[in-house]
């Protein structure tokens, strides 16, 4: 790998660092988040374990940023997508596609078996990072019972159960069993079948 050139020292840092995270988006195409090690990161990086280790000391740091940048990612691309005065169904069948595309695009286990890995209290500071993506679809929850598109009912626990649904179409992703685009619609028409207030 060349070196990196940059104006400043913060440029490079910053460089590096992104340098980094786009290693660990490639490796975890391939091996899965859970199974990603330091060392593989820092070789993909082209850099030293020594090196990467002053950008995170350690994997749960490191999983913390790029979830927090593919959070980011997301919510930018969910607010692009949109058009103007989009419908909640509208706008609840892009949160489902671009989800489904994320979980293609960065495999990762299921809650528990991730849990396992990085433990109770790292799982939980990167349920945390993702939050963000629980409010988009609150709020989308809320603009349509408000619309009256969608019939009243508990919130909360109707976001989690749609993020269940999605998150079920995980492994049939991976396994390559169904494109983003069909369990993108079958979600879609399973969700909004469920929250229809006709």
């Amino acid at each position: 790998m060349p070196r990196i050139s940059a104006a400043t020292i913060g440029e490079h840092r910053a460089q590096t660092r992104d340098r980094i995270l786009q290693a660990v988006a490639r490796l975890s195409r391939v091996q899965g988040i859970d199974a990603i090690s330091l060392t593989d990161v820092a070789a993909e990086a082209g850099i030293t374990r020594t090196v990467l280790y002053n950008y995170f000391p350690d994997k749960v740091a490191l999983l913390l940023a790029f979830t927090e940048q593919v959070t980011q990612y997301f919510i930018d691309s969910y607010e692009h997508e949109l058009p103007e005065g989009a419908s909640p169904a509208d706008r609840l069948r892009a949160f489902v596609r671009l989800q489904l595309t994320g979980l293609l695009a960065h495999p990762h286990p299921g809650a528990a078996d991730l849990s396992a890995t990085l433990g109770p209290d790292a799982y939980q500071r990167l349920a945390e990072h993702v939050a963000p993506m629980q409010r988009i679809l609150v709020e989308i929850l809320e603009s349509g019972i408000e619309a009256g598109d969608f019939r009243a009912l508990d919130i909360p626990a109707a976001a989690r159960m749609i993020l269940a649904v999605v998150g079920a179409e995980r492994l049939p992703l991976i396994r390559g069993d169904v494109t983003a685009e069909s369990a993108g619609e079958l979600v879609s028409e399973f969700v909004l079948r469920a929250l229809s207030s006709n």
